[in-house]
């Protein structure tokens, strides 16, 4: 990345410069801007692009003389207070500033920058890794050395620092250390620093503008690295409503008393095949733009031998305990597509714990027999999506039951169908179980059980309710926004249910510029200086392509745990993602639940000629991988063509119009 260094200018002059499209983070020059406190608190607080603060002594000396040391950390406080994503100090700081501005950053989640300057020449290497040691020592999450480079020489030996990064005697990684020249002889040092494994480089708004000799001016620097690549930018997006949601809704309504009024809907595969499903109960629908009325059956008994859920398995699987508990005592769930390959692991244990026979490891699948309420330990390693059918199905039998789910995963999903059941009128308290850290920390991956007490008994009311927007729909997108550019999408709720709300999380491990306007329901998120990751997607595994992307792009090696959930998706979603990154030029290895991927950063690749090896491709009928495709071709050196995006269709028809346009 290029970070624009900004000096001279005051607050309306900064904002300005920081519309500027070259721009992608900027270090304000503190001590060379006229900015008040105010001023400085606003600007770091709101900007959404990453902002360095720095501030340095020497220039504060005239006006503050043995006190410009103090006032330089007073001013940086400042920054970093307001949200500063970098704070840069000289590593020749007193003792005293240096231990309060480090306890500073800590305090407020800031990324330290010790940096070194010679402005004389370029110390022997021996040197220049000493300086490298005592930044690191003195606290750098990354560490700047800028010499002054007389001749070919002096550039070679400040590059060559970077052949020194993790090793045994200088662990840190080539994407914790920025490391160029001054001056003519090291002005290609600037660019080069980046396909050494630099986060990112220095340039000047202008060549006018320059902080110190041979700074390249932004645009000049943006050509060089980025050629004619336009990257991803895209405002104010509106998601489709999340599937998860919509179909568990509707099958509330259906079974409702009375009418219900599901607004917001946006038509896809599934969740049109839980209408299907719908009417097939008994229940009268009505579409009026995005608005859903639906008159419920009030839970008739059920007379079907058998009920298609299209290729949907989470309306499989919430379907099989309803028509064993709704039912004559036998009927056949049907399906078609991929769902006919996809076993139904642990449905026949689970279901025989309250009655029911299961006939058939994959669909079609006989139900056979009538649900009876009880108390009941079943395993959750299989998925949260038989549970959900189960708590649907059990609030509507005569007596109150007690659902035990042991080694629980997808546990968000859970929690989704206790609030729609909710706002249906049926009521499920749960007990959670943990140690001390998942209490604290509220940390779902830390569950060891959960106890759901249903009454029984109960009859579901129809309900109006507002369908939200889909995380899963949301996540490539943003994805896309942090590697390549931007993506603002509205109309999502930051508080929702939804497991792939964890994309934020996932996001903002890999480094990426995450912000938000909770009132408006927006999230922006930008490209920044990304790093390797690690990051637990048991509960959210449709997640995993999208984010097995951005690892691609994070320097070093990022481990993503979750392989065990993804075999059972539309495809082998693991080795599909493997198949996919490996052919693409990614190093790929899988032990146990967690999968590695050794990523480059993005200038990394461009200037080494590292960029994502395109050609034809399989989605394996699985939308998520077309979406997965669809990041991937952003970082290609050749087109990526996909053999099918029909499967597209399943979850968001509109996808490839909206990704591309």
């Amino acid at each position: 990345m290029i970070c624009t260094t900004i000096q001279h200018k005051d607050y309306d002059a900064i904002l300005d410069a920081l519309q500027d499209p070259y721009v992608e983070m900027a270090e304000i020059r503190l001590d060379r801007c006229s900015l008040t406190d105010e001023q400085t608190e606003e600007l770091f607080a709101e900007s959404d692009k990453p902002l360095v603060a720095t501030c340095r002594a020497s220039d504060l000396v005239p006006s503050f003389g043995q006190e410009a040391w103090k006032e330089a950390l007073r001013r940086l406080e400042t920054a970093i207070t307001a949200g500063a994503s970098y704070a840069d100090l000289e590593v020749e700081a007193p003792v005293e500033v240096s231990k309060s501005f480090r306890k500073i950053c800590h305090d407020n989640g800031c990324c330290i920058i010790r940096s070194w300057h010679d402005f004389e020449g370029t110390p022997s290497e021996d040197y220049l890794l000493q300086v490298m040691q005592r930044c690191y020592r003195y606290g750098a999450d990354i560490a700047k050395i800028v010499s002054t480079c007389k001749s070919a020489e002096d550039a070679r030996r400040i590059e060559g620092l970077y052949s020194h990064c993790d090793t045994e005697s200088h662990p840190a990684p080539a994407s914790r250390l920025v490391a160029f020249g001054m001056g003519d002889a090291g002005a290609d040092t600037r660019l080069n620093c980046l396909r050494l494994g630099a986060p990112f480089s220095y340039a000047a708004l202008s060549s006018e503008e320059a902080a110190a000799p041979g700074q390249w001016a932004v645009a000049d620097m943006h050509k060089a690295l980025y050629g004619g690549r336009t990257g991803f930018f895209r405002n104010s997006l509106q998601m489709p409503s999340s599937k998860s949601f919509a179909q568990r809704a509707i099958i509330a309504a259906a079974l409702a008393e009375g009418t219900s009024h599901l607004r917001g809907y946006t038509p896809c595969d599934d969740s049109e095949s839980a209408i299907a499903v719908a009417k097939a109960l008994g229940a009268k629908l009505v579409r009026r733009g995005r608005t859903l009325t639906i008159t419920g059956t009030a839970c008739a008994p059920l007379t079907l031998d058998s009920l298609h859920v299209g290729e949907s398995g989470l309306l499989a699987r919430l379907m099989i305990p309803l028509v064993a508990a709704l039912g004559q005592g036998r009927c056949t769930v049907t399906g078609e597509k991929t769902l006919l390959r996809r076993p139904m692991k642990g449905a026949a244990s689970i279901m025989a714990s309250y009655g029911v026979v299961l006939r058939g490891d994959t669909l079609p699948l006989e139900v056979e027999g009538k649900l009876i309420p009880g108390n009941a330990e079943v395993s959750g390693k299989g998925g949260s999506q038989l549970i959900s059918g189960l708590m649907m199905a059990l609030s509507l039998c005569d007596k109150p039951s007690r659902l035990y789910v042991t080694e629980p995963k997808s546990i968000p999903y859970m929690f989704i169908t206790v609030d729609v059941l909710k706002k249906f009128g049926v009521h499920i308290a749960s007990e959670m179980e943990g140690d001390a850290e998942m209490i604290e920390n509220q940390d779902w991956s830390q569950c060891s059980g959960i106890s759901f007490h249903i009454k029984g008994n109960t009859r579901l009311k129809a309900a109006d309710l507002d369908l939200e927007g889909d995380w899963s729909a949301a996540a490539p997108f943003l994805v896309a926004g942090a590697v390549f550019g931007y993506a603002e999408i509205s109309g999502l709720d930051l508080h929702s249910l939804q497991a792939d709300l964890t994309i934020i999380d996932a996001l903002v491990e890999a480094g990426a510029s995450v912000s938000t306007l909770e009132e408006e329901g927006i999230i922006c998120v930008r490209k920044a200086p990304l790093e390797a990751f690690e990051f637990d997607l048991n509960n959210a595994p449709d997640l995993f392509p999208s984010v097995a992307v951005l690892a691609a792009f994070c320097p070093g090696v990022s481990r993503i745990a979750g392989v065990g959930r993804l075999a059972g998706k539309e495809s082998n979603r693991a080795e599909a993602i493997r198949e996919m990154l490996s052919r693409m030029g990614v190093e790929v290895t899988v032990e146990a639940d967690v999968m590695c991927i050794k990523g480059q950063s993005l200038s990394s690749r461009i200037l080494n000629g590292k960029l994502l090896e395109g050609g034809l491709f399989t989605s394996s009928h699985d939308h998520r991988m077309v979406m997965a495709l669809s990041i991937a071709a952003l970082g290609a050196s050749s087109p990526v063509e996909i053999d099918d995006t029909a499967c597209l269709s399943k979850s968001y028809p509109d996808f490839l119009e909206t990704f591309l346009h």
